[in-house]
């Protein structure tokens, strides 16, 4: 099987077990890896469109600077995972899951993952400007320089999440589920200061 500098069009890869393999610069058109099994194998500089990665699942895998486009990720499970400066134009992420593992510098803007659970990744620097995440999980995720505006995190469970980066002013917050750090921090972010209830501020007390 070609694994560098090659195509790999319209073939059948159902169930099939990728681990330990590395593909560098493989463009996979119309590929269906339905309920494959990836453990470990390398994907560096690879394309990818119209694949099916539905039910299919990735640990250890990696995902290097690679490009995703009309792919389907139905219930596809990725578990400590690599996706650095991967890119996804117009693919479907219905139930997919994410355990652990780096997306950073990942380009998903516009993305639908309202129905996504993503737990203690790392995105640092990631695109997720215009995301759709209302009712998703995405839990104890390092977003530290991400973009994010003009996501609609309604409902959304972001325990844990940095938020650091997050302007209430241009997200769509209602709803969402968060810590009292990330409240006090969205709060000091709108301009507010939070004080106790039984401190009086400085011109008050000097009446």
């Amino acid at each position: 099987m070609p694994t560098d500098d090659a195509e790999v069009f319209d073939e059948d890869w159902y169930g099939r077990t990728l681990s330990g393999q590395s593909y560098s610069q493989v463009t996979f058109v119309d590929v269906d890896m339905t309920e494959a099994t990836n453990d470990g194998s390398v994907f560096d500089q690879c394309t990818f469109r119209g694949v099916k990665f539905n039910a299919s699942t990735h640990v250890n895998a990696a995902f290097l600077n690679c490009s995703f486009s009309r792919c389907s990720f139905f219930e596809a499970a990725f578990t400590g995972c690599k996706l650095l400066g991967s890119r996804f134009e117009r693919c479907a992420f219905s139930t997919v899951s994410v355990d652990g593992g780096d997306w950073s510098f990942v380009e998903l803007a516009g993305a639908d993952l309202s129905s996504a659970r993503i737990t203690d990744a790392r995105m640092r620097e990631s695109d997720l400007s215009r995301v759709n995440a209302s009712g998703a999980v995405l839990r104890g995720l390092d977003l530290s320089g991400a973009t994010l505006q003009g996501a609609n995190l309604t409902g959304c469970d972001l325990r844990g999440s940095d938020l650091s980066n997050v302007d209430p002013t241009n997200v769509e917050l209602k709803h969402a589920i968060i810590g009292w750090d990330q409240a006090i921090q969205l709060v000091t972010a709108l301009g507010l200061d939070v004080r106790p209830d039984d401190e009086l501020p400085a011109d008050r007390e000097s009446r």
